[in-house]
């Protein structure tokens, strides 16, 4: 790990203005995906703002019945909350499939849908990566791409963002408040935050230079059967192959976002406009324009076979 100056910011603007005012500088809450690629050398700041202590760290109801969660609620609080629990069940199911129990307690909501991905070709430094070195190619292509993207992609990377929350979030239809370096501030519905990474793979987010987000907030609830189905090589502690968070309503009509597959939570109202006609349907038209590999092609079916058995689900409850 390469030496790194540091200091904890005493507000939101404060914070802002550290990181866009100085070329070097991160932003550090819960550490759990930073400090891992610190210590890899992947990402090398040379100053990290501490934002843990500026109280975002609550579940506020908002005046139309959402809620409003803080940017720094650790994902177990987060899972755990009755609310959330109750009315916004995908969000918990998708939080507690995602890493251990451990790294849930001090991650942070807004660290969750900022970890950068998990390619393997990313973490391995002595190969070229777009996303680590713009320009310098993509290893991923016509390398070993089992877990990697089938749509969204380009021809400059084909990796996928890693998260569980955010496809939840996704479905929920979430909006992700931030401030900016000036004070001002900004919502940014979740269908916009990640970007595809087009050729400009190294970034990820619609953030600008040292916009901090404060807080999540999700719209009043809309019922239904809450469902988070994510399939993985191993029963714990694994990246998803293929992911769904659903909201299923009783007149048969659905909400998909799909992991595991995109470089963002991949969803699509035309495709949630055919649930009547079955997953089939609904598979077809979400991954319409797929260009999977000869690793990955089996995301194809295996999409199709998740949202079957989540449909499934939803008709018994």
């Amino acid at each position: 790990m390469k030496a790194f100056t540091y200091e904890r910011a005493k507000t939101p603007a404060e914070a802002a203005a550290a990181v866009a005012n100085n070329p070097g500088a991160k932003f550090l809450a819960g550490g759990t995906n930073l400090l891992d690629l610190m210590k890899l050398e992947i990402e090398t700041p040379s100053h990290l703002v501490d934002v843990q202590d500026l109280k975002l760290d609550r579940i506020e109801e908002t005046s139309d019945g959402g809620l409003r969660i803080g940017a720094f609620v650790s994902n177990t609080d987060l899972a755990a909350h009755d609310r959330v629990r109750r009315d916004y069940g995908a969000l918990t199911r998708a939080i507690v499939a995602g890493a251990s129990g451990q790294l849930r307690n001090k991650a942070s909501t807004a660290g969750n849908l900022l970890q950068r991905t998990r390619c393997p070709y990313f973490y391995d430094t002595n190969q070229p990566c777009n996303k680590r070195k713009p320009g310098s190619g993509c290893a991923a292509i016509g390398g070993y791409s089992r877990q990697l993207g089938i749509i969204g992609t380009s021809d400059a990377c084909i990796a996928t963002f890693p998260g569980d929350m955010a496809v939840a979030m996704r479905v929920l239809d979430a909006t992700v408040e931030t401030v900016k370096p000036d004070g001002q501030t900004r919502r940014i519905p979740i269908a916009d935050f990640h970007r595809l990474w087009g050729n400009t793979p190294h970034v990820e987010t619609a953030l600008e230079r040292g916009e901090l987000i404060t807080a999540v907030t999700l719209p009043k609830p809309i019922g239904g059967t809450h469902i988070y189905r994510k399939v993985r090589d191993r029963a714990s502690y694994a990246y998803a192959l293929v992911s769904v968070a659903a909201v299923i309503q009783p007149d048969g009509s659905a909400r998909f976002a799909v992991g595991g597959i995109a470089p963002k939570p991949w969803r699509m109202a035309e495709a949630e406009a055919l649930a009547p006609k079955g997953a089939k349907a609904v598979a077809t038209r979400l991954l319409a324009g797929a260009r999977p590999t000869s690793d990955n092609a089996f995301k194809v079916p295996l999409v199709e076979r998740t949202i079957a058995a989540v449909m499934a689900e939803g008709a018994k409850a």
